[in-house]
């Protein structure tokens, strides 16, 4: 560490500003140039390959947006800030954030885990009375110290190794997940049988809401007690099981509010801010009263439940009101139309659903370890406190 050089962020970083076509002009926009903003980062992945809006040659002359290079990174500036990735292939991006690309001697992928390491310093330098927001500013506070080109190679190896990883077994479970879509939509939306019922959600299972014990009682909370799910814990947990959330409530604040017990395979549904987030109870658990989620009855089960309501999303989302926030009630979740296929074709999306959710279950939690062990590593590595200079890579 005594080796290291001790200089400034900002020193060792060219910042690149962004910027965004004219909306009212078609012809800057629909082109085959990768446009990105806050809403395409994913956290689970060092690169992002994917933006919901593309724009043309013309779009980007013509505008203050500049194209970023491969291995560049962009980080969130402005609202939701210290969103981090690296870039794939050339991409342009919009004014919230910044693009960041190394000086001579320093290695790009090094550098992207050097600023991943110092996001919590940059999110206390932010600056805006609206929102929050990075500046250029604020990477000149940041005093970060640098190793030699080859130790920075060796780093960023060594954290890379853990990142694909993580990446690959996402990569499994996406494609185990595209699997088992097909089948659904082959089995219960492009071939339904005219002799299926049709029915109401609440034919299929028990609608539960949720409720939340008096923040104004710390009693009614506890480290580590009856598991419990608002829908920020799953815009943050992109995983499909979960077992706990932020907090835990105690079972004083669970018999004093009206939340309730929910088992294992119970599939949770936010209804409101946002409508539409899903994942799968891995335990016995709770929520707030942001969801309407679903125990599925015996004969329906968990995989068919969870792909339904996925399928159903845009229905539901249609039947929701409410003038600040759409919301869908209890008594419009138990109503939502559906059709009732019969038992034995359930039973055989059930049967093919249940190994590959017991993997895709296995290779989550091996992602939530390795994230663990790259995000204490992390620190230590960017401070020089774990030497390895001599670690074969």
């Amino acid at each position: 560490m005594a080796e290291w050089q001790k200089t400034l962020l900002i020193d060792i970083v060219n910042l690149i500003g962004g910027g965004t076509p004219k909306t009212s002009k078609a012809e800057y926009w629909g082109g085959n140039i990768n446009w990105l903003s806050v809403k395409d980062f994913n956290n689970e992945n060092r690169y992002v390959y994917f933006t919901e809006k593309t724009i043309t040659e013309e779009g980007l002359n013509n505008s203050s947006t500049k194209l970023l290079k491969r291995d560049d990174i962009i980080i969130s500036a402005r609202g939701t800030v210290g969103e981090l990735a690296m870039i794939p292939f050339p991409m342009a991006f919009n004014q919230s954030c910044y693009g960041i690309r190394a000086k001579e001697g320093i290695d790009n992928t090094f550098l992207y885990y050097l600023i991943k390491n110092s996001v919590r310093k940059l999110k206390a330098m932010t600056h805006g009375s609206v929102f929050d927001t990075i500046t250029r500013d604020t990477f000149a506070n940041i005093e970060v110290a640098i190793p030699d080109t080859q130790m920075q190679h060796r780093i960023a190896k060594m954290l890379v190794a853990i990142d694909d990883k993580i990446e690959n077994n996402q990569r499994i479970n996406n494609n185990l997940e595209h699997q088992m879509e097909t089948l659904f939509r082959s089995l219960f939306v492009e071939n339904v049988n005219s002799a299926w019922q049709e029915g109401v959600l609440s034919d299929l299972g028990t609608i539960v809401a949720g409720g939340t014990p008096s923040k104004a009682k710390p009693k009614y909370y506890a480290e580590h007690g009856i598991a419990w799910i608002t829908p920020k814990d799953l815009s943050l947990n992109k995983s499909k099981f979960i077992s706990h959330g932020e907090n835990d409530i105690s079972e004083l604040g669970f018999s004093k509010s009206s939340t309730t017990k929910m088992p294992a395979g119970t599939v949770l549904f936010s209804s409101r801010a946002p409508i539409g987030y899903i994942a799968i109870a891995a335990n016995e658990l709770t929520t707030n009263q942001g969801f309407k989620s679903v125990v599925p009855n015996e004969n329906i089960g968990t995989a068919f439940m969870y792909f339904l309501l996925k399928w159903l999303l845009p229905t539901i989302e249609r039947m929701a009101s409410g003038s600040t926030f759409k919301e869908i009630s209890g008594t419009g979740m138990k109503s939502v139309p559906v059709v009732i296929p019969d038992d034995k074709t359930i039973a055989q999306f059930n049967d093919f659903c249940s190994p590959i959710f017991q993997q895709q279950e296995i290779l989550e939690a091996e992602n939530i370890r390795l994230s663990n062990i790259r995000d204490a590593l992390l620190p230590k590595l960017m401070s020089g406190e774990l030497d390895v200079s001599d670690i074969d890579l």
